[in-house]
């Protein structure tokens, strides 16, 4: 059994970003679940590290609260929207407009500028569209401050491609690219896993700094338990026979 267990607590449910209660997740056919009756609860602006060793169903969980995947029992809510009742066309409405996501492997395009890396979530949201080009110098002048802020001033990387970047280049280009466009929630699956300490404890301090200024929810899984200094709380996802939410 698959729980989140709070090695702090904070805030209670109420006003919630992400409720889910009793979430349980298995494969089809499969014979036991990769989650099974899992409450948790993030709070608006809150940042969270959900640890776990590998197959505990970080991974799953992210999908989950993506919309990619759909519960087999139990409740789930983000933004207000029932993730578990919604539509495929809803789901990815919400994925589009409110959340903003950090791959473990960017999932960057290598072809693009980093400039249209940052910008390609607008294509798919109006709403975040509308939000990016209402902040000062529209949507060019939203990313050029994201990646300014992330250590890659645009001026210093005019005509290069994200393949012409570093690992550690190409990861900020992402976390720009997520928090593009105001996003209620960023969900980050193994952010650091390519960078040596230095470089982790860097850019965990510029996602940090951004993350409170653009007001959004971070959720982040790792194994990596250097990470919980730079969140609010740290969960351990696969430890105890029960249920306990934060």
């Amino acid at each position: 059994m698959n729980t989140a267990v709070p090695t702090q607590q904070r805030e209670g449910p109420g006003g919630a970003l992400v409720r889910c209660e009793g979430l349980t997740f298995r494969w089809p056919d499969a014979a036991q679940a990769v989650l099974e009756n899992v409450d948790f609860h993030l709070q608006p602006g809150e940042r969270v590290l959900l640890r776990g060793a590998s197959g505990a169903g970080k991974s799953t969980f992210l999908n989950l609260l993506a919309g990619i995947l759909v519960p087999t029992a139990g409740s789930l809510r983000v933004a207000d929207c029932d993730l578990g009742r919604a539509s495929t066309r809803s789901r990815d409405q919400l994925r589009a407009s409110e959340l903003g996501v950090i791959f473990q492997q960017f999932n960057l395009l290598p072809f693009l500028s980093v400039l249209d890396n940052v910008l390609l979530p607008l294509r798919f949201s109006r709403q975040r569209r509308a939000r990016a080009n209402a902040e000062p110098g529209g949507a060019r002048g939203a990313a050029a401050r994201l990646l300014e802020a992330l250590g890659l001033p645009l001026d210093a990387l005019a005509g290069r491609t994200v393949a012409q970047l570093s690992v550690g280049q190409q990861q900020r280009v992402a976390a720009a690219r997520a928090l593009l466009g105001r996003p209620r929630l960023v969900l980050a699956d193994e952010p650091t896993s390519a960078l040596d300490p230095e470089n982790r404890d860097a850019f965990l301090k510029q996602l940090e700094a951004l993350q409170q200024a653009e007001g959004c929810a971070l959720l982040c899984v790792s194994h990596d338990p250097a990470l919980s200094p730079f969140f609010d709380r740290t969960l351990t996802l696969g430890v105890g026979p029960g249920a306990p939410g934060p």
